[in-house]
């Protein structure tokens, strides 16, 4: 679920973006939030064709990202095919993601909540909520980063980790645009936290974004598809203490702008970092072309070389 609250769960991918095509400091705020309103109107469909044309765009003048794209893709060795191909396919998902994000901030709940299709493995959610020992959210960059939290919180409270954009003029737009009945934003830090906890002991759920790089003194090193990668611990620490359900969410993003098909599978554990990193990589490999690529989930930062 758009558990993306930094970008959740979560704003990596539209940083990226927003860097990349509103690179004038005018007003940009607001060029953004008519560009957005303006999206709003749009269908589904025309949303995609638009963001698949503006995603062949970047991948073409923006090497440095083309480049860490195909880097991460191959390392991950889920490709064994044309790679030029998934590579070319991959640029028009992060294109799409892009628009139909600045898109549902801008739209209704009840236009949103019709563009669900399918949803597969609900029944993970009755259980959980049975047990009444909360339920934990995993999305990775992957798929539609929003539409999963504003369709469970819908139907049930849900309180979502995010992190505050690095753009602080997007930072506005971005929490107005989730701010939808049942749905609750917490901040990354101390109180954050708190919150998670909370949510957790009522029985209720929470979105995390388990394959963002950490800050420092909050990850540790595992290997993600062979390769060490500096992890969040806060998931797995959550889970553990409170006995938690642990649910991998991606929505699916259909062909030909038809909509999304939300997928919830049970994660047996992710006691520690490296079955966190394993249950992430077995989501990717189900739709690897929707996985944000061009987002450095290697990357050294300096606080995690120190360690």
């Amino acid at each position: 679920m758009s558990w993306q609250s930094n970008c959740t769960h979560q704003a990596v991918l539209t940083n990226y973006f927003c860097r990349s095509v509103f690179q004038v400091r005018m007003p940009t705020i607001i060029m953004l939030h008519i560009f957005s309103s303006l999206l709003a109107k749009l269908s589904l469909p025309k949303l995609h064709q638009f963001g698949a044309r503006l995603g062949r765009i970047l991948f073409f003048i923006s090497s440095g990202s083309a480049a860490v794209q195909r880097r991460n893709l191959l390392q991950s060795q889920l490709v064994s095919t044309d790679i030029t191909a998934v590579l070319k396919a991959n640029a028009e998902e992060s294109g799409k993601s892009l628009i139909e994000t600045l898109a549902i901030w801008q739209k209704s709940d009840d236009a949103l909540l019709g563009l669900v299709k399918q949803v597969h493995g609900w029944q993970h959610i009755t259980a959980a909520l049975e047990a009444k020992k909360g339920l934990i959210f995993l999305t990775p960059h992957m798929g539609c980063f929003e539409i999963t939290s504003i369709y469970y919180g819908a139907k049930l409270p849900i309180t979502i980790l995010y992190r505050p954009a690095k753009l602080k003029w997007l930072q506005n737009l971005m929490n107005v645009g989730r701010a939808r009945p049942g749905v609750t934003l917490a901040e990354a830090n101390t109180q954050g936290v708190r919150k998670l906890m909370q949510a957790l002991k009522r029985g209720e759920a929470i979105g995390i974004l388990p394959d963002q790089i950490p800050a420092e003194g909050e990850g540790e090193w595992a290997p993600f598809f062979g390769k060490p990668a500096y992890t969040m611990t806060l998931a797995s620490k959550l889970a553990v203490k409170t006995g938690a359900t642990v649910i991998m969410a991606f929505g699916e993003r259909l062909a030909d702008g038809e909509g999304y098909t939300i997928h919830l599978t049970l994660v047996e554990s992710i006691a520690t970092s490296t079955l966190l990193n394993q249950a992430i990589e077995k989501q990717i490999a189900q739709k690897p072309e929707q996985y944000l690529w061009s987002y450095n989930r290697w990357k050294q930062r300096r606080h995690a070389i120190k360690q």
